[in-house]
C-alpha cells in the first residue's frame, strides 16, 4: 500500500533554504520510491504524479519524485530570506520537437522562425518573484532575458540563457515566458541553475508540459508556476494575482468560436451530434436540458445549423483546450482520421468474405475465416499501416501472399472455441466478463414493471414460482433461495421496452425487452436457469411475452440458445452506451472543466487529479466526431441504432448517481456485497466468487488510502475544507452547471469535511482508472468473436414450428 512520508527540511542531507529557489520544508511521497538511497527532494511535473491501471486511465501514487508542498504549518516561512547581491541565473528551456514539425514546418514561417533563432529573438522567459517589494507592499519587477537556441538532444531541443537577479529579489515563485516564433511549441520544462557558486542551490525545475502560443496569435504571456503546491490561502504575495488572472484565463467569457490554440474550458450541452442540414434521418436531439438530462460536455461556440437553431454545425475537427490534446504517439494511434482509413481499408474486404452485407455472415466458419485465413486486403493498402495503427487487433502475414489481413484471435476463442455456447461462460462473463457491473441481487418477487400497462401492457413478468423452482430442480423454495441469496438477475426490461417498437423500424435490427434469472449453486457458481424477452403492446398487436429455460428437445435447446444471444446483444449495447460511454467517459467530462476552471494548477488537488483525468476530453471530442455521432461507428453497430445516445440520456436520468459511482456503493446498492467491518476492506461479497469485485476492492482499498494520505497532509480539519475558496467552487460547479440536470438531486455529497473529500476524489479516480480498465480492455477478448458478444440480433425469436436450420444472423 501506498503511504506517505513527510520529509523535514535539512533531513537526508538537505541543505539549507536558498534565497532564490527555496526549498520544499515538507514533501509528501510515496515510501517505497527511493533514489540512490535518499528520497527525492524536487517535485515532479504534474502530469507524472501517477501510475497507470490499464492503459492510458490511471492509479494516484508518486511515480519516482514528491510532492512538494506548503502545509498549513508552515505557510508562514513559504517566503525565503532575501539575497544581499544580485545573482546571475542560468536558464535551460527544453522544447518537445513535434513530429508533425518536422514533417510540415518548411516555409516562410520556418524560414524565420529560423532567422529568430539566429537573431537570438525566439523566446523570451521572466523570472516573477514570490514575494512583495517590502517597502511599497506592491509586486516587484520581473526580470528577464532572451534565451537562445543550443543544442539538439533526441525529440528535444534546448534554449540556454543568463538571468540577472537583482538584489533583495527574493525566492523565484512563476515564470512568464513570451513566444517569439511564428509557430507554437511544446515547452517541456525550465530548469534554473544559480551561478554564483556557493553551492547552496540544488536547480530549480518548473515542470512545463504545455503547448506556448505565438506572440501573434495572443500577446498575452503564458505563466507556469514552481512544482510547489499550494493552498489558495498559502499563495506567496507574490503570485496571488497570477494565481486569480490565469484561472480566468481559463475560464473565458463564454463567447465566440474556441479556437485550436486555446485553453478555455467551458460548458455546453450535446447538441453536435446530428447533421439535420445534411439529411432529416440525420437529425438528432439535443443532449442536456429537461426533455433529455445529461451531463455537459466542453464548449466550442460553433454557429448553428440553419434547420436547427438548437444543434450546432460539425466540423472536420473538434475543439478541446490546447493541453487536453493527446501527445503525437497516442495522436497517431488513435484519432479520427485514423479510424476512418481503417474503416474504409477492412469493410471492402469484410465484404468479400460475406454473401450479403445486410445479413451478416452466412456461416459459422466464415467468421473464422477472419482469424485462420485472412481477407484480401484492397490493393491500394500495405501491411504496414494495419501494424502500425491497429496492432493488437490485426496482423498482416506475408506466406504466399503479399496482402493478407488476420485479425488477433480473441483469447476467449483461442482458449475454447465453443465457451460462447456454454451456461457456465454465460454466466461467468456476468461476474467477470467487460461488464461485470449489470448483474444484481434478487430480492423481490414477483417481478412488476414500472412502465405505464396502457402504454406497454400488463406489467407482471411472465416468469412464476413454479418456473424459478422447477429449474432449481427442486432444491428449496423460491422464498428459500432468496432468503439465501441464491437468486441473482440482469434486468434490462424497463429501460429497453419504450424503444423495442421504435427499434424494430429500423432495417436490420430488432429487440426485446428482457430480465434474466441466475442461480447460485452450492459449488458458488451461477447459472441461468429463465429469460423472460417482452414486445410491448403496439396499435396492432397486443403484448407479447415469453419465459426461455433449459429443455431436452433440439427444438427447445436453441431457443434457450438464441434467448442468450438476444440478452447477449442487449448487455452489449448497455455495456457500451451506459457502463463504459456514459459513466467513465460522459461523466467525468465535467469534473475536467470544472478543475481546471477553478483549481490553480498550484492546487494540490489539481496536481493529484491532472494524471486520472488526462486524455479523457479528447477521446471525448473523437467520440462525438466518429463514434456515438449520427451515422458513427455505435449506431451502426449496435442495436438502438440512431437511438444510442437517447438511451444513454434515459439511462443516466434514471440510474446515474455520484453517491453510488464508488465501488463499494456500486456492491452495495446492487445487493452483490454488504458492509462487515470484520470483512477485508470493511465489504463481505455476496458471491465469494466474484472476481471484479474481489480485484477491484484491491484497487479501491489503496487508491482510498493513498488519497486519504494525501488529503489529511494538506487539510487538517473541517475548517480548512469549508474555508479553501477554489475547492469548494470546483466541488459546486460540478453539481450545478456540469451536471445541471441533476442539481438539485439530494444524494449529492457534502463537501465540508477531510472525509467528504477523500470520499469525492476516490470515486473520481476510481471511475477514471479501475471501473474504466475493467470495462474498456476486455472489449476485444470478449467482443472480437462476436457471436459471443453479438452488438444487435437480426431476428425475431422464432416460432417453435420454425425450421430450426435456419439463418441466424450476427454482427
Amino acid at each position: 500500500m501506498l503511504r506517505p512520508q513527510v520529509i523535514a527540511a535539512g533531513s537526508h542531507g538537505a541543505s539549507a533554504r536558498s534565497a532564490l529557489f527555496g526549498r520544499c520544508r515538507a514533501g509528501l511521497l510515496p515510501s517505497c520510491h527511493r533514489a540512490g538511497g535518499s528520497l527525492l527532494r524536487r517535485a515532479r511535473p504534474a502530469a507524472s504524479q501517477g501510475g497507470r491501471v490499464g492503459g492510458d486511465r490511471k492509479v494516484g501514487r508518486g511515480c519516482g519524485g514528491a510532492v512538494c508542498c506548503a502545509s498549513a504549518s508552515e505557510a508562514p516561512t513559504a517566503v525565503a530570506r532575501t539575497a544581499d547581491r544580485p545573482t546571475k541565473v542560468k536558464a535551460v528551456v527544453t522544447v518537445k520537437l513535434t513530429v508533425g514539425g518536422m514533417l510540415t514546418n518548411v516555409g516562410l514561417s520556418r524560414l524565420l522562425d529560423d532567422i529568430t533563432d539566429l537573431l537570438g529573438k525566439s523566446l523570451y522567459i521572466e523570472l516573477v518573484s514570490a514575494e512583495l517589494d517590502s517597502g511599497t507592499g506592491a509586486e516587484r519587477k520581473a526580470v528577464g532575458s532572451f534565451v537562445h537556441k543550443a543544442k539538439k538532444e533526441g525529440d528535444t531541443q534546448k534554449y540556454e540563457g543568463e538571468v540577472t537577479v537583482p538584489k533583495g529579489f527574493g525566492e523565484i515563485g512563476a515564470l512568464l515566458v513570451t513566444n517569439e516564433h511564428h509557430r507554437e511549441m511544446f515547452l517541456q520544462d525550465v530548469v534554473l541553475i544559480s551561478g554564483d557558486g556557493d553551492g547552496d542551490d540544488d536547480p530549480l525545475t518548473f515542470s512545463c508540459h504545455s503547448w506556448v502560443h505565438t506572440k501573434s496569435d495572443d500577446p498575452r504571456k503564458r505563466v507556469f508556476f514552481s512544482d510547489k503546491a499550494y493552498l489558495p490561502s498559502q499563495t506567496p504575495s507574490g503570485l496571488q494575482r497570477l494565481r486569480e488572472e490565469e484561472l480566468q484565463t481559463l475560464r473565458g467569457d463564454g463567447q465566440g468560436e474556441r479556437k485550436k490554440i486555446e485553453r478555455i474550458y467551458d460548458y455546453d450541452v450535446y447538441n453536435d451530434l446530428g447533421q439535420p442540414d445534411s439529411s432529416e434521418d440525420l437529425a438528432r436531439p439535443v443532449l442536456g436540458g429537461h426533455q433529455h438530462p445529461y451531463p455537459r460536455r466542453c464548449r466550442t461556440g460553433r454557429p448553428r445549423t440553419k434547420k436547427d437553431p438548437h444543434s450546432e454545425k460539425r466540423s472536420n475537427s473538434v475543439y478541446v483546450p490546447r493541453d487536453e490534446s493527446f501527445s503525437e504517439v497516442k495522436e497517431m494511434t488513435f484519432s479520427a482520421k485514423t479510424m476512418r482509413s481503417v474503416l474504409h481499408a477492412l469493410i471492402p474486404s469484410l465484404e468479400t468474405a460475406i454473401v450479403d452485407p445486410k445479413l451478416g455472415f452466412p456461416l459459422f466458419t466464415s467468421i473464422d475465416t477472419l482469424f485462420n485465413e485472412g481477407l484480401d486486403l484492397p490493393p491500394q493498402q500495405q501491411q504496414g499501416f494495419f501494424q502500425t495503427v491497429l496492432p493488437r487487433l490485426v496482423k498482416a502475414v506475408s506466406e504466399g501472399k503479399n496482402n493478407v489481413l488476420l485479425f488477433e484471435t480473441p483469447a476467449l476463442l483461442e482458449r475454447d472455441k465453443f465457451s460462447w455456447f456454454r451456461d457456465e461462460e454465460f454466466s461467468r462473463q456476468a461476474l467477470a466478463g467487460v461488464n461485470p457491473f449489470s448483474i444484481q441481487l434478487m430480492t423481490e418477487f414477483p417481478f412488476v414493471s414500472e412502465l405505464d400497462p396502457k402504454i406497454y401492457g400488463p406489467p407482471e413478468s411472465a416468469i412464476t414460482k413454479e418456473i424459478i423452482e422447477r429449474e432449481m430442480k427442486g432444491m428449496m423454495t423460491l422464498e428459500e433461495a432468496i432468503e439465501g441469496k441464491r437468486l441473482f438477475m440482469i434486468d434490462y426490461h424497463d429501460l429497453l421496452l419504450p424503444y423495442v417498437n421504435k427499434i424494430r423500424e429500423l432495417p436490420g435490427t430488432t429487440l426485446y425487452g428482457s430480465r434474466t434469472v441466475f442461480f447460485l449453486t452450492d459449488g458458488g457458481t451461477l447459472m441461468p436457469i429463465a429469460i423472460e424477452l417482452t414486445r410491448p403492446k403496439s396499435p396492432t398487436r397486443p403484448q407479447w411475452k415469453q419465459v426461455f429455460t433449459h429443455t431436452y428437445d433440439a427444438t427447445g435447446t436453441w431457443l434457450w440458445r438464441l434467448a442468450k444471444l438476444h440478452v447477449a446483444a442487449h448487455d452489449a449495447g448497455y455495456h457500451q452506451l451506459v457502463v463504459h460511454w456514459l459513466r467513465t467517459h460522459c461523466c467525468t467530462e465535467p469534473y475536467i472543466i470544472a478543475a481546471n476552471r477553478h483549481l490553480s494548477v498550484m492546487h494540490p488537488i489539481h496536481r493529484l487529479l491532472r494524471p486520472h483525468f488526462r486524455y479523457t476530453m479528447e477521446i471525448n471530442a473523437l467520440a462525438r466526431e466518429a463514434l456515438i455521432n449520427a451515422g458513427g461507428t455505435i449506431e451502426m453497430c449496435f442495436f438502438p441504432g440512431k437511438y444510442s445516445t437517447e438511451l444513454s440520456s434515459v439511462a443516466y436520468d434514471k440510474l446515474w448517481r455520484f453517491d453510488q459511482q464508488s465501488l463499494p456503493a456500486d456492491l452495495i446498492s446492487r445487493g452483490m456485497a454488504v458492509e462487515d467491518p470484520t470483512a477485508e476492506h470493511g465489504l463481505r461479497l455476496t458471491i465469494e466468487d466474484y472476481p471484479f469485485a474481489a480485484d477491484g476492492l484491491l484497487i479501491w482499498s489503496t487508491l482510498r488510502q493513498w488519497v486519504e494520505d494525501y488529503v489529511t497532509h494538506y487539510y487538517a480539519d473541517a475548517d480548512a475544507i469549508k474555508s479553501d475558496g477554489e475547492l469548494q467552487a470546483w466541488w459546486g460547479e460540478i453539481r450545478t452547471k456540469g451536471h445541471a440536470d441533476k442539481k438539485d438531486e439530494p444524494w449529492w455529497p457534502k463537501l465540508e469535511t477531510p472525509a467528504d473529500l477523500v470520499g469525492i476524489l476516490t470515486t473520481m479516480i476510481w471511475v477514471t482508472s479501475g471501473h474504466h480498465a475493467a470495462v474498456n480492455f476486455g472489449q476485444y477478448h470478449y467482443g472480437g468473436y462476436f457471436p459471443n458478444r453479438p452488438t444487435l440480433a437480426r431476428n425475431n425469436i422464432p416460432g417453435k414450428t420454425f425450421n430450426l436450420i435456419m439463418r441466424c444472423k450476427f454482427v
